[in-house]
């Protein structure tokens, strides 16, 4: 008679996991790429843009980069432009005929309206460039769920949708550049006679340096940090967000989902929810966090302490540990957003997403929330990104 035992999990997945420690996601198909098909990623060097550039081109897609920088993949074509100007994309493009875009770029503004301006511009003359040529099948377009929550400057407050969110809430009664990027493809498509697909993630943890929305990358240098001063990691945020449930976007899955929408025919037209497909309490992420980085967890105050104002002045500090650790980027501002990872952990409510709508229509994909995080900050440390 033989007893069998929990395999302990390897040490680079931390040793709180129950169960077989196995992989994070589940498979990820090939979406073989239709004939002749030729994909555009705009933003290509982003969190969301990079995961789908190495998914392409795996997968055997005709791929270009459209960004300032090269991307990290060099088995992709890149163009560089400034999105902002519908000249320079024009000029970029020229030469280039895709039949599929995905865009996953956006900037910043100091307000919405400005990110109106600015980000529905991007999609809107994007588009016009790309559209009389002819060669357009299908557009994606990621947004978040902002389009729920409403804009920074309104985020969460007011009347929101019920929980989880669903696709065809109607939108809320407030300014918000997701809206704009929205209507602007739908002209487009109108006009062009492409399909278009919507891709609201919720936080994306994945892959970037300088990127404005990495929680993954934040919370490591936050950790990193801590450590060094021999502080321990509090949570940062709300109650609310502590106790309750939230959901949480990798960036290998938005990519698949993506590839998806634009592969099955069912799929087009529509706007999606895209989560990892299970919930997690930070409450009980928090400590396997804090356990995987060798800091010391501390749950939220009565109110909640912003890493934007616990980290003011730590660029010092980050600059021990830049030479400490041998780190290859000494701008911490590159590695860390502390304001978006703000955003998301004081939210006053709980917030999940539905997928539904995906899964009627054949999409599988799913991600542990909790091993994909880990996995993603081992990744940065073994990169010497964060320490």
């Amino acid at each position: 008679m033989t007893t069998s035992s929990t395999p302990a999990p390897p040490a680079d997945l931390g040793a709180s996991w129950p169960g077989d420690p196995g992989t994070d996601r589940a498979p990820t198909p090939v979406r073989t790429p239709p004939e002749g098909a030729h994909a555009l990623v705009v933003g290509a060097t982003g969190i969301t843009g990079s995961a789908l550039v190495r998914q392409l081109v795996d997968a055997g897609w005709r791929t270009t980069g459209l960004s300032r920088r090269r991307p990290a993949d060099e088995r992709a074509a890149h163009v560089a432009a400034d999105l902002t100007s519908r000249d320079s994309l024009a000029d970029a493009l020229a030469d280039v005929r895709p039949t599929h875009v995905f865009l996953g770029a956006w900037a910043r503004q100091e307000t919405e309206a400005e990110n109106i301006r600015v980000n529905g511009g991007m999609v809107r003359d994007l588009l016009a460039v790309l559209g009389p040529q002819g060669s357009l099948r299908h557009v994606a377009l990621v947004t978040g769920l902002k389009h729920y929550l409403g804009p920074f400057e309104a985020y969460g407050k007011g009347d929101m949708p019920d929980t989880p969110f669903l696709e065809d809430a109607e939108r809320l009664p407030v300014d918000n550049f997701y809206y704009a990027q929205e209507d602007e493809l739908f002209a487009a498509a109108a006009a062009h006679g492409f399909t278009w697909s919507v891709h609201r993630s919720h936080t994306v943890v994945g892959h970037a340096v300088g990127n404005a929305m990495n929680m993954a990358a934040t919370l490591g240098a936050y950790a990193g940090i801590q450590r060094r001063l021999d502080r321990t990691f509090v949570f940062p945020g709300s109650r609310a967000q502590w106790d309750g449930v939230v959901d949480l976007t990798d960036a290998d899955l938005l990519a698949d989902h993506q590839l998806w929408a634009a592969t099955t025919p069912a799929a087009a037209d529509a706007a999606y929810n895209v989560v990892d497909g299970d919930v997690v309490r930070w409450r009980r992420l928090w400590k396997a966090l804090a356990d995987h980085l060798g800091v010391e967890p501390q749950g939220p105050e009565e109110e909640p302490q912003p890493l934007e104002q616990q980290m003011a002045g730590a660029e010092g500090v980050w600059a021990d540990l830049v030479a400490e650790h041998g780190l290859v980027e000494p701008d911490l501002a590159r590695v860390a957003s502390w304001w978006h990872t703000d955003a998301d952990l004081g939210r006053p409510m709980e917030v999940t997403a539905d997928m539904t709508r995906s899964r009627l229509l054949g999409y599988t994909g799913w991600v542990s929330t909790e091993r994909a995080l880990l996995r993603r900050v081992d990744a940065y440390r073994a990169e010497r990104l964060v320490p």
